[in-house]
Order: structure tokens, then C-alpha cells, then sequence
């Protein structure tokens, strides 16, 4: 099983940057972005598991100091042109 969930993260303000970089450390964390609008960081977590979910977004993410507030997606299905294109090419719809 793989999960993958977008974290929504309010930081300090000046804590974006030193908060990104200790993001990218943590052990599930794949990316992280800058972004505008009412979230400052976006992580991507991808792990092997919802139990591995958790223990990354509650027990690395949240404790990180800097983090005003968070807000976690968890995707149920993911889609890209090439798995599209594939489809496609496969005769499936």
C-alpha cells in the first residue's frame, strides 16, 4: 500500500524558510513548495502506510517550531497525461 497526502502549512512568517528546509529532512516528506494565497509551504508525504501518515504529519510536521497551523489532504487517486495517455492507448476508459 503507498499513501500520499498534501499538507497545508502556516508558518510564522519569519520562519518560512528555515521551516521548508527542516520539511525536506523528515523521513516521508517527498517535496516541499513555497506557495501564495492563505497556506505559506505545501508538503507532499508519500509512506507505506496511514499508521507511517500519521506518525509523520503528528508526530514530524506539527512539532516542527514555526508552524502556526496545518491542514492534511490525503489523495485517494492519482492522475497524470502519461497514465491518461496510457489508458488511452490501451483501449480503457
Amino acid at each position: 500500500m503507498h499513501v500520499t497526502a498534501i499538507v497545508l502549512i502556516k508558518a510564522l512568517s519569519d520562519q518560512v524558510s528555515t521551516l521548508a528546509m527542516a520539511l525536506v529532512e523528515i523521513d516521508g516528506v517527498a517535496e516541499v513548495f513555497s506557495v501564495a494565497g492563505h497556506y505559506d509551504l505545501v508538503a507532499i508525504v508519500r509512506t507505506s502506510d496511514n499508521d507511517r501518515l500519521a506518525a509523520v504529519v503528528s508526530d514530524g510536521i506539527r512539532k516542527l517550531p514555526g508552524i502556526a497551523g496545518t491542514e492534511t489532504l490525503i489523495a485517494f487517486r492519482a492522475y497524470s497525461r502519461g497514465e491518461l495517455e496510457t489508458a488511452y492507448s490501451l483501449g480503457l476508459s
